[in-house]
């Protein structure tokens, strides 16, 4: 006997009505802003990741309107668009807060401190993974490599980092979010909500003082392999056990080419 979709956990509602449209303004203001993204490109469907970052900075996340309008602007199929709008985790699918705080678990982060700051700020902020503070400031997740590892365990705000993060830091931070304190990244700009930052990464210029300049770089550890690239002489380390400290390598003859070490008496 067959079961029926009820028996296997199916669910067998009404489809999906359509997207509502963009109030009339709200689409005109769009689309000046989607025309600029798209003429960018040679290909108009190139134009797709920083279109979802547009409508995203409209609504705080990525919603069917916004699918909808890019598909149409683009002269793609909804199933094209919200497969893109699906792949990639920075876009939102739900509404969210202004703050996206993401706390890296990934191998080294999660080692250093990451899941032990991931599992207090659940508990200090009542929310789970990729859930909203009731005031809608913080959405808080768990996120993948950020390429700090040398600041482990890092912590990222609307995509700006606070390195070397504890407990008691990460408490602090989330709190004076919330608060709506002025809160410093360890590089980088200054922060902004999670709506103007979509809006900088779908391409448009950060008009903020000091935002620009405002730079923020690799630590020396991970910065040694493109020195080693460019030929540029470094402080070679010894590789000591755990239990001994570290000691400096002798340096070489600078006039004398590198080579492979030499056994004594050879």
């Amino acid at each position: 006997m067959t079961a029926t979709g009820s028996e296997r956990g199916v669910s067998l509602g009404m489809p999906q009505l359509p997207a509502p449209e963009y109030p009339a303004d709200v689409r005109a203001r769009l689309e000046a802003d989607a025309r600029e993204i798209i003429a960018r490109y040679p290909d108009s469907r190139s134009a797709l990741l920083p279109m979802l970052h547009l409508v995203q900075s409209e609504e705080g996340h990525v919603t069917r309107t916004g699918m909808k309008f890019c598909a149409d602007l683009l002269e793609l199929t909804t199933a094209e668009v919200t497969a893109v709008a699906t792949f990639y985790t920075m876009y939102r699918r739900k509404p969210s807060g202004d703050y996206q705080v993401g706390v890296c678990t990934n191998t080294l982060c999660a080692v250093m401190g990451g899941d032990a700051i991931f599992e207090a700020l659940q508990e200090h902020l009542g929310v789970g993974n990729d859930e909203t503070t009731d005031d809608g400031k913080v959405t808080l997740e768990h996120i993948e490599c950020n390429a700090a590892c040398d600041f482990a365990p890092v912590v990222m705000v609307n995509w700006e980092f606070f390195d070397n993060q504890t407990v008691e830091s990460a408490k602090d931070l989330v709190d004076r979010l919330r608060a709506g304190d002025s809160v410093e990244p360890t590089r980088g700009a200054t922060l902004c909500t999670f709506k103007e930052t979509a809006r900088i990464l779908a391409g448009f210029p950060d008009e903020r003082d000091g935002a620009v300049a405002a730079g923020g770089s690799a630590g020396p550890a991970s910065l040694t392999g493109l020195r080693l690239a460019k030929g540029e002489n470094t402080a070679a380390r010894v590789v000591h056990p755990r239990d001994a400290a570290p000691q400096e390598a002798p340096q070489s003859d600078p006039e004398q080419p590198a080579g492979p070490a030499r056994e004594e008496g050879e």
